[in-house]
């Protein structure tokens, strides 16, 4: 069962090592090809990759011209091997969760009719980056978000549901998410922690205005294939935030 994690880079010299070494820790437990699309980066993030993949050719990279994080995932999966079964993303700022890939995997050996796990997501305003996980003075809550790295694909289900749409310059995931579970799979909705999301000043999730139109964009491209075909399966709750209070302060 080869899981391959698509990975894409702009300008993350700072944070692209935990983000990997939280991959590569899981590597003995699963069979897994790390894939990373460097979209134009100006600092040192390809170098930064290119040195671990010295020493871990489990991490392939390749780069490009900057076209957008879609372009970027597209391009991630224009890469699969052909004996990929599964497929994951992990955005290069975020860290995954020890043990995550090993437990999904099991759901997918127990059912075979299985084709996505869902999981939720923690977020933290600081992160230990030799522990891999938030410091023990972060304020962090968890939630079950938007997020394409809280998700395990069959990679036959990514191949009925196609590329990214590059026109979004943010809200991609929200877009291919929709389109997804549009698709009516079979998936079951996990309460364990697929991944630590790192709060900091230069999240695109901080740009509250654009995400938000970009958002808004993609459920009305929901509901006008909803209107032109009443049949799509629902879409399940994305968000379950745990404690709205803290999310506000976080």
């Amino acid at each position: 069962m080869k899981l391959s994690v698509i990975m894409p880079v702009y300008n993350r010299e700072r944070y692209v090592v935990p983000a990997l070494r939280s991959l590569l820790r899981q590597c003995g437990e699963v069979d897994m090809d790390i894939i990373v699309i460097d979209d134009g980066s100006t600092d040192g993030s390809a170098a930064a990759v290119r040195a671990m993949a010295t020493d871990a050719p489990r991490i392939r990279l390749f780069q490009q011209a900057n076209r957008g994080v879609a372009a970027a995932r597209n391009a991630g999966l224009r890469q699969l091997p052909p004996d990929a079964s599964f497929v994951s993303f992990l955005d290069s700022d975020d860290l995954s969760v020890q043990g995550r890939f090993q437990a999904d995997l099991a759901q997918f050996r127990a059912d075979s009719d299985l084709q996505l796990t869902y999981s939720l997501m923690t977020l933290a305003d600081r992160i230990d980056d030799e522990a891999l996980e938030p410091a023990a003075d972060s304020r962090t809550i968890t939630v079950r978000g938007i997020s394409l790295s809280a998700a395990l694909f069959d990679r036959a289900l990514l191949t009925r549901v196609g590329f990214f749409d590059e026109e979004f310059e943010q809200s991609e995931d929200t877009d291919y998410l929709l389109r997804v579970f549009e698709t009516g799979p079979n998936y079951r909705l996990l309460d364990t922690v697929a991944i630590y999301y790192r709060r900091h000043a230069g999240n695109v999730t901080r740009d509250h205005g654009g995400r938000l139109r970009n958002h808004m964009r993609a459920i009305h491209k929901s509901m006008r294939r909803r209107k032109a075909d009443p049949s799509l399966p629902a879409v399940p709750a994305m968000f379950e935030f745990k404690n709205p209070t803290d999310w506000q302060r976080l």
